[in-house]
């Protein structure tokens, strides 16, 4: 992938770029960045990976609903000032692609929060809108559902069939081409594999 590429159209569409050759320098930034606020975590095994809810929290007040599960929590992360998420992919276009069952995550990345932090290992990184999107579906969502008990097709070959399923997770896709209306939004790319 050509990393130098979707940094410059990332910025050319109005994201805020950081580059990290390790998860453990770009955790030292955020950290830094971010003090003295509430932070919502949207769904992340990147943020997982970076350890980033326990160490935001010496310093901020964290809501993330893979620590503590409920209504409340993933409310409070969408209202705070602060939002950190991943991507399923992003193309050297600079296009953000993102696939949720819920909504919070895809709700946290375009409204009501006055920061966004997209945090994105290089295995994100894809040529093209077209084989982003084959990415975000076939790869991280087919991962995702493999997390949960949903008896879905795409567990049994690896391949999203745009089911039918009730037990379906992956519910609605939003793609950024630029940063929100009145929310500054920054990528975080790492020269590392991490998430889904």
């Amino acid at each position: 992938m050509n990393i130098e590429k979707a940094i410059r159209n990332l910025q050319l569409r109005g994201f805020g770029v950081q580059h990290f050759a390790t998860g453990e320098e770009a955790a030292a930034y955020l950290c830094e960045q971010i003090r003295d606020t509430e932070v919502g975590i949207g769904g992340c095994k990147t943020a997982d990976q970076l350890g980033l809810y326990e160490k935001l929290s010496e310093h901020n007040s964290v809501f993330w609903h893979w620590r503590v599960p409920g209504m409340e929590t993933l409310q409070k992360a969408n209202a705070a000032p602060v939002y950190i998420t991943s991507a399923n992919a992003i193309s050297e276009d600079g296009e953000i692609l993102n696939i949720d069952g819920r909504g919070n995550r895809l709700a946290g990345q375009v409204f009501g929060n006055k920061k966004l932090y997209i945090i994105a290992g290089v295995n994100k990184l894809r040529p093209d809108f077209a084989s982003a999107l084959e990415r975000a579906r076939n790869v991280a969502a087919v991962q995702n559902c493999k997390r949960f008990p949903a008896q879905t097709p795409c567990k049994l070959d690896d391949r999203c069939h745009d089911c039918r399923s009730a037990e379906r997770i992956c519910r609605g896709l939003l793609v950024l081409w630029a940063p929100m209306m009145g929310m500054e939004a920054e990528v975080i790319l790492i020269d590392e594999d991490l998430g889904m």
